[in-house]
């Protein structure tokens, strides 16, 4: 801590941080241990994160992140798309294929951008807020496979026909961007990927990440 920082707001932060990383949230001496603090100072953090609805807890005495939390996240989007957005369109001009980045929401993958190329005569009409289910279409796949540790080699998922009739699909998970979960892609009408693609795709994820770190 220095002397310009809130050594109170870390710790609050530090404590969503520590809920939103559970599926069965914490207990107060749970986290007294993890923050290293007293549980008075434990029970003050979550009263006031309650009081905002950033944390709630259940009859056991649990806390986790609360209902307050997607109302800060409804601005993330835009956020990430206006930083996602230069790799984008250097992905969909060099491949000649709409480009997009895919968020996880709840269970579904959810488009955040897409960019069309400009010198293409047709191309997929992929929209900004479509979704499809995780374990369908190239976006989905390659962030679940990031999820389960085997999106090393190749780095990336294809598809064919999942999500259109005719279409296929590129993506590549983003990696090491702390508090979300996605994937950089494209798609294209035609029966398989070219090889290049791939590869072009895991750099272009790349470049998303390190633009959102």
């Amino acid at each position: 801590m220095t002397a310009e920082t809130s050594q109170t707001l870390d710790r609050g932060l530090r404590v969503l941080k520590l809920l939103a990383d559970t599926d069965h949230g914490l207990t107060v001496t749970e986290l007294s241990n993890k923050l290293g603090v007293n549980r008075t100072v434990v029970y003050r953090l979550l009263a006031t994160l309650e009081q905002h609805a950033l944390v709630r807890r259940d009859l056991g005495g649990r806390a986790r992140v609360g209902l307050g939390v997607l109302r800060l996240g409804r601005q993330v989007h835009p956020l990430v798309r206006e930083a996602a957005l230069p790799a984008l369109r250097s992905l969909a001009e060099d491949i000649g294929a709409t480009a997009h980045l895919t968020l996880v929401d709840g269970t579904e993958a959810l488009a955040v951008a897409v960019v069309e190329p400009t010198w293409t005569d047709y191309h997929v009409a992929y929209r900004t807020g479509f979704r499809h289910p995780l374990d369908r279409g190239a976006a989905g796949r390659a962030i679940l496979a990031a999820r389960q540790g085997l999106a090393t080699d190749p780095g990336y998922a294809l598809t064919h026909g999942e999500l259109e009739a005719g279409a296929s699909g590129a993506a590549a998970p983003l990696v090491g961007v702390t508090g979300i979960e996605g994937s950089v892609g494209v798609v294209m009408l035609s029966d398989s990927v070219p090889e290049r693609v791939g590869p072009r795709v895991v750099d272009a994820a790349r470049e998303v990440a390190d633009a959102l770190r």
